[in-house]
């Protein structure tokens, strides 16, 4: 007998609509037409002018010849520009493809040439890099330059005309259709290629939408918040939040380059309520000196994510009035994927305690259907000891469509109905998850695992450790052991011998680095360390 419910009862389109951040904006624009909506030094915009700018962005990419699946790309900072494009790119059907601007004119064209760009928006500062990519591409791309008011360093206009122009010629009452399929692509996003050509990550209008609210719900953001955008914009989309602040409508507080006196004083005169960023930018304002730090009253949120942050670094940053939320995820995730929910109980702990627990990864987030620590052969979960190794899976909703061109990829990634993140983890008794290392990451000393985050925690509670990364140097007698690179504070006089002693005072003495190379680390835009780099210099320095 069929049951009733499935007969007389169809998607008509008054009941279904496929779902897409995109109508953030509109209702943005509508409800709160005169708040703030972007704030970047002098120049301020209502959420009615930033949805007009994005229709009009909109109407113009239409007016150059862009049609409905095909790529947009930006080389931009974090400036009114690329949170238009957020909106404005799918509003015409096509995908935005933000741009790392911390990569060379080499990997800048592979990427263009993989996903097909067909318009480049660029900031002249970025011009160098952009003027040497362009003759390596395999098709022609057409130029348009954002000249951002708020930069007066160098750099050279080398497209067709300028943003501002393009849009005046755009229409304002642009009628924008949302995506048909809410599965069709509205962003692509690449991984940081660190063994070979990055992979094309592709986002749907369902997991934007769907992460973009979870940010919200997770954060138990209030509406109106005004964000910090010390995140970059074209990291996995700003995780989502340039379509969150939308849903919100809050304020987006844009900072062009990101350092301590700029996120003091953007908290301080624009009473910036939220921000995210990797441990590096939390151990930026920890250790702030006296002239970069600016007097505030109210209570600062922070997101943080990349590598898992020392409980030091948490428990100094709550000493400091900052409340740290910590997620994880990955480019292929959306962004964040988990959350350390916080449980009120908690609070009665010392404060050691509850930043021990706090460093661990969590929980999946709200719209996540799925998280496991599990054997990548067989597929079965570890026990929840918080002692056995395994590897980190997710499924759900918040996960990408897959490798652009790509298929054998997309198929090893989605191996048994999870997608494989790569990062090795415990589940802790409450179903907490904790990170113990990327795959590669591990160091086999002896035959004994050694977790190169725990190590690196041991330095960071060391008060002169700004930043340590841990990477496995290949020994004759013992395989590999661990070899420390680590960037101190400014007048700091600890040595290599009492580093290594200050270790041996908490962790097994087999796991202590056995040497340490003093030095700035190597990192990304995002502030995470590059450790590829430090492996391969540890392994040419042990030939």
């Amino acid at each position: 007998m069929a049951s009733p419910y499935r007969t007389g009862l169809d998607r008509t389109p008054a009941n279904y609509v496929p779902l897409s951040p995109l109508g953030f904006l509109d209702r943005a624009a509508q409800t709160c037409p005169d708040r703030p909506s972007i704030v970047h030094g002098a120049r301020r915009y209502t959420w009615s002018q930033t949805r007009e700018r994005a229709l009009r962005l909109a109407s113009a990419l239409r007016n150059l010849g862009i049609e409905e699946g095909e790529t947009v790309a930006v080389m931009g900072a974090n400036t009114p520009e690329l949170y238009e494009a957020h909106f404005g790119v799918p509003m015409a059907g096509a995908v935005l493809n933000a741009l790392n601007i911390r990569l060379n004119a080499e990997e800048i064209a592979f990427i263009l040439n993989h996903g097909e760009a067909r318009i480049l928006l660029t900031d002249t500062e970025f011009a160098p890099t952009i003027k040497a990519a362009l003759p390596l591409l395999d098709h022609p791309v057409r130029v348009i330059d954002i000249v951002d008011s708020e930069y007066t360093g160098p750099g050279e206009r080398l497209g067709e005309t300028d943003y501002e122009t393009l849009l005046a010629g755009g229409d304002p009452a642009f009628a924008w259709q949302g995506p048909a399929d809410e599965w069709d692509a509205i962003a692509l996003n690449y991984t940081s290629g660190t063994t070979g050509n990055p992979k094309g990550v592709v986002y749907h209008h369902r997991g934007a939408t769907l992460n973009a609210l979870s940010n919200i719900i997770t954060w138990g953001m209030p509406s109106g918040a005004r964000y910090l955008w010390t995140l970059p914009m074209f990291h996995c989309n700003g995780w989502c939040f340039p379509w969150t602040m939308a849903a919100n409508m809050g304020t987006n507080v844009c900072l062009r380059r990101v350092s301590a006196a700029g996120i003091f004083q953007a908290i301080a005169d624009e009473k910036v309520t939220h921000f995210c960023g990797a441990p590096i930018v939390l151990g930026f304002l920890i250790n702030a000196g006296p002239a970069e730090r600016r007097e505030f009253s109210h209570t600062v949120h922070v997101m943080t994510a990349a590598a898992p942050p020392p409980a030091v670094v948490l428990e100094r940053m709550q000493r400091e009035g900052f409340q740290v939320s910590h997620v994880y995820g990955l480019t292929e995730t959306y962004g964040p994927s988990t959350v350390c929910f916080w449980k009120e109980e908690w609070n009665a702990l010392p404060i050691d305690e509850q930043a021990r627990l706090k460093a661990r990864q969590g929980v999946r987030y709200v719209v996540q259907d799925g998280l496991m620590v599990g054997d990548p052969e067989t597929m079965e979960p570890v026990p929840a000891d918080g002692e056995t190794l395994g590897e980190v899976f997710f499924r759900g909703n918040i996960t990408m469509k897959g490798y652009l061109k790509n298929p054998a990829a997309t198929e090893e990634a989605f191996r048994g109905g999870w997608f494989h993140t790569g990062d090795l983890g415990v589940v802790h008794p409450d179903g907490y998850i904790q990170l113990k290392d990327r795959s590669k990451d591990i160091i086999i000393s002896g035959g004994e695992n050694i977790s190169s985050i725990e190590v690196e925690g041991a330095l960071h509670r060391h008060p002169d450790v700004v930043a340590a990364a841990v990477v496995a140097r290949p020994d004759e007698k013992w395989g590999e052991t661990p070899l420390a690179y680590v960037e101190l504070r400014d007048g700091a006089t600890v040595t290599e011998k009492e580093l290594i002693a200050f270790c041996r005072e908490g962790l097994a003495h087999y796991k202590c680095p056995r040497e340490i190379v003093f030095g700035p680390l190597p990192k990304t835009s995002t502030g995470k360390i590059q450790k590829f780099i430090l492996r391969r210099q540890a392994r040419e320095n042990a030939l």
